[in-house]
């Protein structure tokens, strides 16, 4: 499987993103700058944590403009890959690939630690490899990671299903213990905490692990059939 790490200029988490696709899973990977308008033949596509654009404006607000941008929202129309971690997630949304709004922390702090995960749905190409209500400990690191929608909107979420983890541990106030969603088509998700960050045993947690395998077990259902003579 191959994946495409988008690099905008402010992106942090990209090289970690590539070292947990290519190190820890051993899959093919490459960086696409922000400015191209194609991704190639990617598999799957994430958006990384960090400040793109130095997060002016508003986090992900100018990221969505980038040429790059259009290219990944055609990858989705067609049914491929995104995840968008943390500031990926914040991209997702303003790009209009995810509803709600990722806003100020609870108590206007930024926060970076440990916490727990619940998987709430398995019904997806993110989680497939998880088990229903499994606990994962994945690092948060965000000061406008509060996920925020209004109550329409969470009910939707809610009776289709596409809640993909919760918060043991609601660190940012996110509503409904909100920590990653999914797309109506199943195929983009977003996620505050960082699973490449929880990757690596040498990391405290491999607990991360899941959300790529579980991606990779997919596309590899998707391929067609090896026709034989």
């Amino acid at each position: 499987m191959k994946f495409g790490v988008i690099v905008f200029p402010g992106s942090n988490c990209d090289h970690d993103a590539f070292y947990a696709a290519s190190e820890n899973l051993g899959q093919s990977a490459e960086y696409i700058w922000h400015d191209s308008r194609s991704l190639g033949d990617v598999d799957a596509v994430i958006l990384p944590g960090g400040f793109a654009y130095g997060d002016y404006l508003r986090c992900g607000a100018i990221a969505r403009f980038s040429p790059v941008m259009q290219a990944v929202q055609r990858f989705a129309a067609d049914g491929g890959l995104v995840l968008g971690i943390c500031n990926g997630f914040q991209i997702l949304v303003e790009a209009g690939l995810l509803p709600g709004a990722l806003i100020r922390n609870r108590g206007l702090k930024f926060i970076c630690r440990e916490l727990r995960l619940s998987v709430a749905t398995t019904q997806s190409p993110f989680t497939n490899a998880l088990r229903q209500g499994e606990v994962l400990r994945v690092p948060i690191a965000h000061g406008e990671g509060c996920y925020f929608a209004e109550p329409r909107t969470l009910d939707e979420l809610e009776a289709e299903d596409r809640v993909a983890f919760r918060y043991i541990d609601n660190a940012n106030g996110s509503l409904r213990d909100i920590a990653g969603i999914l797309s109506r088509e199943r195929n983009v998700m977003g996620m505050m905490p960082h699973p490449e960050r929880a990757s690596d045993p040498l990391m405290g947690s491999a607990d991360g692990l899941g959300v790529f395998q579980s991606m990779i077990a997919f596309a590899q259902a998707a391929r067609p059939a090896e026709v034989r003579p």
